[in-house]
């Protein structure tokens, strides 16, 4: 008897989409900038690879339309918190370990966990999805909260945070971005 493994829409990315080096071509030139800071963060951390944790924490902290997506000032003080703690302790049982749902390679050797890559994946899709050839912000914290395999959604529910009422005002954040560019 065969077992039938189930992907998840970011897995299936992973899989087809452009992940890692590929993905960063098409972020815009702030999501990159918070890539390249998310790498230094895994890399002060210890980390041998780039996990969704790292790149919540650097979408917190560097854009503020990633920020207005949350209910309220303290929810991201609480987020950060969480984050933070991650290099001094709470994160420690990551530190030996890749972020991997099971369902695609443990190593995707360009510095990326295989749930980060297909997070990636997903938020550039969810850009050309919109008409925009490069993802932001927001389109990445988007791809982040619909991976329900990933430390970055492990840390909002630690936080207190609805991953649903997050998506929905996240599409409200986009929608008032695209009002404001007609």
């Amino acid at each position: 008897m065969q077992h039938r493994v189930s992907h998840s829409p970011h897995q299936q990315a992973a899989e087809r989409g452009p992940v890692g080096p590929d993905a960063e071509a098409h972020l815009s030139a702030e999501l990159a900038a918070m890539v390249a800071s998310a790498r230094r963060r895994a890399s002060r951390d210890g980390d041998r690879q780039i996990d969704t944790a790292h790149l919540l924490h650097t979408l917190l902290e560097s854009d503020p339309k990633v920020r207005e997506a949350f209910e309220s000032g303290p929810q991201v003080a609480r987020l950060l918190g969480y984050l933070v703690q991650r290099s001094i302790g709470y994160g420690l049982r990551w530190q030996s370990s890749v972020e991997d749902s099971g369902a695609v390679p443990t190593v995707t050797g360009d510095g990326w966990s295989p749930v980060a890559a297909g997070v990636m994946a997903a938020a550039y899709e969810r850009a050309v999805r919109r008409g925009d050839p490069f993802a932001d912000g927001v389109d990445l914290l988007a791809a982040l909260a619909t991976e329900p395999e990933s430390r970055a959604v492990e840390v909002l529910g630690r936080a207190g945070v609805d991953v649903r009422e997050l998506l929905v005002r996240l599409d409200g954040v986009a929608q008032r971005g695209r009002d404001l560019e007609t």
